[in-house]
């Protein structure tokens, strides 16, 4: 009875590990709570993702930057085909002063992806925003959205990564279950005990 249920939670846990439902970019089916990314009108959305190539390669961020002073990349997707015919235009300033510290002139972008390179990241720590302006006909038509991310706070175990050691932990704790005899008879020991009171 015990070694079938260890199997079934350790088989729901591998279930749950491995569903791409769960994993995937901006949580659970059916909700949309991706934080990286700007509305330039109700429905109509820029993606963004930062990235330090040098410092953390393949990895992903969002709102929060580790360090400064290195290769920084902002990528900017748009999620709507109509944008991609207008200029637009990208600042980076430090707050709470508004210091620019990034700036690149509107033009446009046809395939629909922005590549900013700050080759030597942002100056120092603490809260950035990033100015994104889709130039109409005139002023009046311009599009504008607003990001802040903090930089320089160092690399933060994130929930996810701390959910899957604790996966993989529990997938170790089960092989040894399974391969030593000791420490099978050890657990099945203070689970019969459990199973008294």
């Amino acid at each position: 009875m015990t070694n079938s249920m260890m199997r079934k939670s350790f088989i729901a846990l591998l279930g749950m590990l491995f569903s791409a439902t769960l994993w995937a970019h901006g949580g659970a089916a059916g909700t949309d709570t991706d934080q990286c990314k700007f509305e330039l009108e109700p429905e109509h959305w820029i993606h963004y993702t930062a990235y330090q190539p040098v410092a953390f390669p393949a990895e992903e961020f969002c709102g929060n930057l580790p360090n400064t002073d290195t290769l920084t990349q902002l990528v900017f997707d748009y999620q709507d085909v109509r944008y991609r015919n207008r200029a637009v235009e990208f600042e980076v300033t430090k707050e709470p002063e508004g210091k620019r510290v990034f700036f690149q002139a509107a033009k446009k972008h046809k395939s629909g992806t922005v590549v900013l390179k700050l080759a030597n990241g942002v100056p120092e720590p603490g809260k950035y925003l990033i100015h994104i302006t889709l130039k109409g006909a005139t002023d009046a038509d311009n599009l504008d959205a607003h990001m802040s991310f903090v930089a320089g706070k160092g690399m933060a175990t994130s929930n996810a990564s701390l959910f899957m050691y604790f996966l993989f932990a529990l997938a170790g704790l089960y092989v040894l279950y399974l391969s030593h005899a000791g420490f099978k008879a050890k657990v099945d020991e203070i689970l019969s005990k459990d199973k008294d009171v």
